[in-house]
C-alpha cells in the first residue's frame, strides 16, 4: 500500500496563521466539527474512551483536558457518551486562538488560552487528556515538547488522534468539500492536513521518542489513526 501513502509534507495551513481574520477561523473550524461528526475524527476519540466508560468498577467520573479544542465539538461528544454510561465528565478545553477559545467557552465547557507546548498546568491534573487532529500542525522539537506535555499533566490516559495519511484520504477530503459547502480555507487545510498525518508506525515512533512509552495505536475509520497510554509514573 506504500503508492497509497505519499512523502509526509509540512505545507502550511492557513488557520495556523495568527493573522487570519475572526469570521474565517470560527467558520473554518466549524467545517472541521462537521468533517469530525462525517468522517471519523469524533468516533476516534470515543473508541479510545469507551473502555473507561464501560469497565467493571470504572470511574463514574472523570476530568477531561481537551487540548487544541477548536469549537469544543468533541468535549461535548465526549460528555454525551459518558452520559449514556452513566459516567459524569467533567471537560476542560484549551485553545492558543482567542478567537476558538471564546467561541467554545460555555458552561459545559470552560476553555484556556494557552500554548499547548507549556501548558499553564500543574503535574497529573487530569485523569484524561486529549489531543485530536492538533500535532500533525507541530515538528521536530516542537511536536516533542507537546507530547511531552500531554503526558505530564494527564493522570489516566492519553489520546493522541490524528490523520493518517493517505492519497486517497486527500483525495476525498478535496472532493467532499465541494457538496458539503466548505469554505476555501477549510478545503486547502483539508488537503494539507492529510499530507501532515501519520503512518501507524510513524506515530507510534513519534510517541515513543517523546515520552518513553510504547502506546496503543489504532487505525479507525476515516483514515483516522489514534495513540493512546498511560503516562509512564501510573504503570
Amino acid at each position: 500500500m506504500a503508492l497509497l501513502t505519499p512523502r509526509r509534507r509540512h505545507g502550511q495551513e492557513y488557520l495556523d496563521d495568527p493573522t487570519l481574520g475572526a469570521r474565517f477561523a470560527k467558520r473554518s473550524m466549524g467545517d472541521v466539527a462537521r468533517s469530525n461528526a462525517l468522517f471519523g475524527g469524533a468516533h476516534a476519540v470515543l473508541a479510545e474512551l469507551e473502555d473507561l466508560f464501560r469497565a467493571p468498577g470504572a470511574a463514574r467520573s472523570l476530568t477531561i483536558l481537551d487540548v487544541g479544542t477548536g469549537l469544543g465539538d468533541i468535549p461535548a461528544r465526549v460528555r454525551a457518551k459518558a452520559s449514556a454510561h452513566g459516567v459524569t465528565v467533567c471537560t476542560t478545553g484549551l485553545d492558543t486562538s482567542e478567537v476558538l477559545a471564546l467561541a467554545a467557552h460555555g458552561a459545559d465547557l470552560p476553555v484556556l488560552r494557552a500554548d499547548a507546548r507549556r501548558l499553564p498546568i500543574a503535574d497529573d491534573a487530569f485523569d484524561v487528556v486529549l489531543c485530536s487532529q492538533v500535532l500533525h500542525h507541530f515538528a521536530g522539537d516542537d511536536g516533542t515538547a507537546l507530547l511531552r506535555e500531554l503526558d505530564r499533566v494527564a493522570r489516566r490516559r492519553v489520546i493522541v488522534s490524528d490523520i493518517r495519511r493517505s492519497w486517497v484520504a486527500a483525495a476525498g477530503i478535496w472532493l467532499a468539500s465541494w457538496p458539503l459547502r466548505f469554505h476555501p480555507v477549510s478545503r486547502h487545510d483539508g488537503v494539507v492536513s492529510v499530507l501532515r498525518g501519520f503512518t501507524v508506525d510513524e506515530l507510534a515512533g513519534v510517541v515513543g521518542a517523546a515520552v518513553g512509552v510504547t502506546p496503543r495505536v489504532r487505525r479507525h475509520r476515516g483514515f483516522r489513526v489514534t495513540a493512546s497510554w498511560t503516562p509512564h509514573r501510573f504503570q
